[in-house]
Parts: structure tokens; C-alpha cells; sequence
């Protein structure tokens, strides 16, 4: 029964590493949609949202059948319950691509906007955190999850700045909606950087037990 559970297990991280690499291009194709302003291509992320969706839902079924059948104890219950949450940050990461693509397919967003800089590098940085966090859930770095968390200030300092900026320059602007568009883009790229803050804070757990809370993001920074 041992063995059998621990190949369970197995196979329910690859398959959570697949869900990750499966988001992860969603996210290479926001950002060169962005980048790019392709219309299509952003279309084609928010198609693929619904296979992430449905990825998603069948591990959350697998992790609940590893508790209900096989009855794990200690840490091996707290890493199928951090694969519950995890799964939950994953895909929400892969929503945010997803809403990221749906303002693209208005078409009003500005391109030449001095937000834009900032804004992908938001994007990037998160894209970064993202995949160290989901490598770090397999390896079980604790200093390096640690790592990942601290990261997230540099997300939300330029989050900070992109909203100083935007006051600065709306009331110039000869295309306010898009300015306002590419304020909402910054936030779910502030929430993605949260997300994979949330990834690394279930590696801490897992190895000691204790959840801690890293994320600090929602200081000072306005929902």
C-alpha cells in the first residue's frame, strides 16, 4: 500500500508539473500578444483558459481520492493539501492570462503608452516567480521558496509606480479607457506575482508545518 501511495503521489506532481508548463505558455503568449497587440493570439489564451480549467478540476479529483482511499499521515497529508492549494494559485494564474487576453480583444489598448514598459516587466517578473516557485514545490527549497517570496516587492514597487504614473499622465491622455485597461493589466500582473508568492509559502509549509505569510502585497496598494 506504501508503494502504491508513493507512486500516486509521484504521479500527481508530474501532473502538477504539467499543469504548470501548460499555464506557463499562456503566459508567453499574453505577453507577446501584449507586446504585439495580436488580437488572435490573445483569442487563443482565452480559448485555452478552459483546458487549464478542466486540468485542474481532474487533479483537485486526485488529490481528493489520495486522502479519501489511502489515508496518508504526517507529511505526506500536508504535501496533498498543499496540491489543493497550489492547484487553486495555478489556475488562477492561468484566469489572469486569460482576463489579461480579454482586454487585448477590445483592441483599445494603448501600445505607445510609457505604462507599457513597466507594466511587462510586472509581467516578466512574475513569469520568473512563477516558474521558480513551481520547480521550488518539487525540490522542496525552503531558502529558495523564501527567495521567491522576497521577489514579490519588486512586483509590487513597480505596481506602485505604474499607478503613479497613470495619475500623472490621465489627464493628458488622448486615450483614457486605454490607460485604464492597462491599470487593470497591472493589477492581475500584481495579483500573478501574489499567486506564485502563495505557491512558495505551501513549500515552507510542507517542510515545517507552519504556514507563513510572506506576501505583503496588499500593503498600501489599493484593490
Amino acid at each position: 500500500m506504501r508503494k502504491l501511495f508513493e507512486q500516486e503521489l509521484k504521479e500527481l506532481l508530474e501532473e502538477l508539473e504539467i499543469l504548470g508548463r501548460m499555464v506557463d505558455d499562456q503566459w508567453g503568449k499574453t505577453m507577446q500578444a501584449l507586446q504585439t497587440g495580436d488580437v488572435k493570439l490573445a483569442a487563443e489564451v482565452v480559448r485555452g483558459d478552459r483546458e487549464i480549467d478542466n486540468k485542474e478540476q481532474e487533479l483537485e479529483r486526485e488529490c481528493l481520492s489520495l486522502i479519501a482511499l489511502q489515508q496518508p499521515m504526517a507529511k505526506d497529508l500536508r504535501t496533498i493539501a498543499a496540491c489543493l492549494k497550489v492547484l487553486t494559485d495555478v489556475e488562477r494564474e492561468g484566469d489572469q492570462c486569460a482576463d489579461v487576453s480579454e482586454i487585448l480583444c477590445t483592441g483599445g489598448i494603448n501600445a505607445e503608452s510609457p505604462l507599457m514598459r513597466d507594466i511587462l516587466e510586472m509581467l516578466e517578473v512574475s513569469r520568473g516567480m512563477f516558474r521558480r516557485a513551481m520547480e521550488v514545490f518539487l525540490t522542496r527549497d525552503v531558502q529558495e521558496a523564501e527567495e521567491i517570496c522576497r521577489m514579490d516587492d519588486v512586483v509590487d514597487n513597480l505596481f506602485a509606480k505604474v499607478i503613479r504614473d497613470a495619475a500623472e499622465g490621465l489627464p493628458s491622455s488622448t486615450n483614457a479607457m486605454g490607460e485604464v485597461d492597462l491599470l487593470l493589466i497591472a493589477k492581475y500582473a500584481e495579483r500573478m506575482g501574489d499567486h506564485a508568492t502563495n505557491i512558495a509559502e505551501w513549500v515552507i509549509y510542507i517542510e515545517t508545518g507552519t504556514h507563513p505569510d510572506l506576501n505583503h502585497s496588499e500593503e498600501g496598494i489599493p484593490e
